[in-house]
């Protein structure tokens, strides 16, 4: 019996059958939108330039009776794509849904980064975007029953963030490249929209909550008491992949807890400021 989808039942997400390509697909918020994917009847391709952790999901979402294939790629690297791609291609069929999650990071003001590290990121974060969208979108126009591409972004590809190198800049070149895709493909009922998370606890940031202090106040700036897990952006992913978002493409969604919201909180005033004054 197949495991339940986490967001409902699986005919409600209408995955069933349906591939689904899910980059970065080895940990964190990639494994776990696979997962979800599996949970809801889809046939799933977890990529990920490891190899180990990628074989690791897949046999984890086959155990649970969904089908699913692990599967080394660099997306950075066009050649890795193209092969991920054929055998996705031979053993799954042809891809209806298409997760750029993969990311690399790399901290440095951008007066001292690399140019290694600059174009690195760049080549992961958003050239990789391009590559796997070149890869996967002809066989979606080919079997002419549309798709969707859901692209993961970040809260700073909006508000810069000093000292992270390329990853702001790389986020923000990948809001973009969600919404010219968008105007694109449309005609082919192909949609492309973004999920940017917020702070989100992951193998990738774990090290920024080890110290329960700053764990402690990160959680009070967010509106809503607490930093995000995995499955909270993997339910966004998953209803924009579905059919249930078939009216939204190029479009946006910040999953940050309300955190974006909290700017004019930061702005100092006087304690009497709003008191009623009598004149």
């Amino acid at each position: 019996m197949k495991q339940k989808a986490a967001l409902g039942s699986a005919e409600w997400l209408g995955f069933e059958d349906q591939v689904c390509v899910v980059t970065g697909g080895g940990s964190g918020i990639g494994a776990e939108t696979a997962r979800l994917f599996g949970s809801a009847g889809a046939r799933v391709a977890v990529l990920d330039r490891n190899a180990e952790a990628a074989a690791a999901v897949a046999m984890e979402i086959e155990r649970a009776g969904a089908r699913a294939i692990g599967l080394l790629a660099d997306v950075g690297r066009a050649d890795t794509v193209a092969d991920a791609a054929a055998k996705i291609d031979s053993e799954l069929g042809p891809c209806r849904v298409l997760v750029n999650n993969a990311a690399v990071r790399h901290r440095d003001e951008l007066v001292d980064i690399s140019l290694e590290a600059w174009n690195r990121v760049l080549a992961v974060n958003l050239t990789g975007a391009l590559i796997c969208t070149q890869a996967f979108i002809p066989r979606m126009t080919a079997a002419g029953k549309g798709g969707s591409i859901v692209h993961v972004a970040s809260l700073i590809g909006q508000h810069p963030h000093a000292g992270s190198g390329a990853y702001s800049v790389s986020k923000a070149g990948l809001i973009m490249l969600s919404r010219v895709l968008a105007v694109e493909l449309g005609r082919h009922g192909i949609r492309s929209n973004v999920v940017s998370p917020g702070h989100t606890r992951t193998p990738a940031t774990e090290a920024a909550y080890r110290d329960p202090e700053t764990a402690a106040a990160r959680e009070a700036l967010i509106p809503i008491g607490r930093v995000g897990q995995p499955v909270d952006l993997a339910h966004v992913i998953a209803f924009l992949a579905s059919d249930r978002s078939a009216f939204v493409n190029g479009e946006e969604i910040v999953a940050d807890g309300g955190f974006a919201r909290t700017l004019m909180n930061a702005v100092p005033r006087p304690a009497n400021m709003f008191k009623e004054t009598k004149t």
